[in-house]
């Protein structure tokens, strides 16, 4: 079951040698994503999106802020968030199979039992005939379906996916779009997806949140009203594609509140 996610007021400070003596991050990061609810995060380079990902997967402390899963403060590293990489993250020394089970056994969940799953896993992501292979073995975009089907095996209920198609090529890229979409759409998970690419955010999204320069907060939410199959070049998508290019040029941006 899809849950609530509520990112609550995050301030993320480092330490720093600089005359200030600290680097604001964020200085207030205000963000809900509904139940089963597609959101996608831009903004410029720098801006601290991953960091924002890793902070609500528990992997970075927060300087100050909640993380709400359903109204209630998620703990640290709470296994009801998956999360998939940018850079596939995978071990080099485990087949495909045995990268896809690895949660699973970190879990204590017995070896059959978790294989079984795995496989399962190898199917649906159209990875028949690679199960064994290693890593350096398999395509670019394989690997990506490897890291999210280990990500989706431990049957999380938010999601949150870090730029998992930026080192791809277009065509592969597009591919592995609408295979996310499909496989959203059977399991209606909560999705929070950071992309540096707008037109693949108005691809995929309900919702559009956009982050200002450091220190970041949120300066724009956009709603993407648009059925699906979408049309990548149709004339709404390419009026809210404009919107938050605009936005995201403009030199200064004032945080929203909502």
């Amino acid at each position: 079951m899809a849950l609530h996610l509520e990112i609550e007021a995050i301030q993320k400070v480092y330490p720093s040698e600089s005359p200030e003596g600290r680097v604001e991050v964020f200085h207030r990061i205000d963000l809900s994503v509904d139940p089963g609810q597609f959101v996608s995060i831009v903004g410029p380079s720098g801006c601290g999106k991953t960091t924002l990902l890793r902070i609500v997967a528990g992997l970075e402390a927060r300087t100050s802020g909640r993380i709400l899963l359903d109204g209630r403060e998620s703990e640290e590293r709470d296994r009801r968030i998956g999360m998939v990489f940018q850079d596939y993250a995978l071990f080099p020394w485990r087949t495909a199979v045995r990268n896809i089970e690895i949660g699973l056994e970190i879990q204590g969940m017995p070896q059959q039992k978790r294989r079984s799953l795995a496989m399962k896993y190898v199917r649906v992501f159209g990875l028949e005939g690679f199960a064994d292979k290693y890593p350096k073995e398999l395509s670019g975009g394989m690997k990506q379906r490897v890291a999210i089907a280990r990500t989706l095996v431990a049957n999380p209920e938010v999601v949150l996916m870090d730029e998992p198609f930026g080192s791809l090529d277009s065509q592969t890229r597009n591919r592995l779009q609408d295979f996310l979409l499909r496989i959203w759409r059977e399991r209606k998970d909560t999705i929070l997806f950071v992309t540096h690419n707008v037109d693949e955010a108005v691809y995929l999204s309900d919702r559009i949140a956009v982050l200002s320069p450091r220190p970041a907060a949120v300066c724009g939410i956009f709603d993407v009203a648009l059925e699906r199959p979408r049309d990548r070049t149709g004339p709404e998508a390419n009026r809210i594609r404009k919107e938050i290019l605009e936005l995201l040029h403009r030199p200064h941006t004032s945080p929203v509140t909502f």
